[in-house]
């Protein structure tokens, strides 16, 4: 099983919550791997009948500031950043009774489509600047050696079959460095767009294209 493999516990923690239950049941299920998660997701999750762990319920603390702080949390960075190849982090992570994370799933706060509505106001747009989701997502794709980052609900039977395969280390490796790459890409783009509203008259421009196909030449 992808368990053993070091696949243990997930943190799942979604705006666009599009297939996240069916995903959480396979994971779960399928691979007996522990779901951690926040504020809405969880609750979409308890109610279709997974278990779930609330972050929480792992930090001793409960979301503040209408949800602006949920995950921002040694017990949930660290159980992300250790490196599971290196005695010492996995020491400090012993000493303060923090379990590792291994997989995390997560998708960000639709800004742009936020600020492009036209009676869009400016606390509107504010709170759809996510602070937790691209810091859990950087977090995880620095350290993909060791955990799985998953940002896009497209990519969620992708990520089930890469689990399927898990023991092989190639479709491991892929699958790792694949999520981070994605992750990278979605925070980078989600900045972009912050900047660009924040800066209507900034000079520089940010391009993220996306390859439909090759050329012949």
């Amino acid at each position: 099983m992808p368990a053993d493999l070091g696949v243990r516990r997930a943190l799942l923690s979604v705006y666009d919550k599009t297939g996240i239950v069916a995903f959480a049941r396979s994971l779960a299920s399928e691979f007996g791997i522990q779901l951690l998660s926040t504020g809405g997701t969880a609750r979409m999750l308890q109610e279709a009948g997974i278990e779930v762990t609330l972050v929480e319920d792992i930090t001793g603390w409960g979301e503040m500031l209408d949800g602006r702080v949920k995950t921002l949390h040694p017990a949930v960075h660290a159980a992300i950043l250790a490196d599971r190849g290196n005695a010492d982090h996995l020491g400090q992570l012993e000493a303060e009774a923090i379990g590792p994370i291994d997989m995390v799933v997560v998708n960000l706060y639709p800004f742009a489509q936020t600020v492009a509505e036209p009676d869009c106001r400016f606390e509107d747009a504010i709170e759809m600047i996510d602070i937790g989701g691209p810091t859990l997502l950087r977090a995880a794709a620095k350290n993909h050696r060791h955990v799985f980052v998953v940002p896009d609900p497209a990519d969620y039977d992708a990520a089930l079959e890469s689990l399927r395969g898990w023991r092989d280390a190639e479709t491991r490796s892929s699958a790792l460095a694949s999520g981070a790459l994605k992750a990278f890409r979605a925070t980078c783009r989600y900045d972009a767009q912050v900047a660009g509203w924040l800066d209507e008259n900034d000079a520089s421009v940010g391009l993220h294209l996306t390859r439909k196909a090759g050329l012949r030449y």
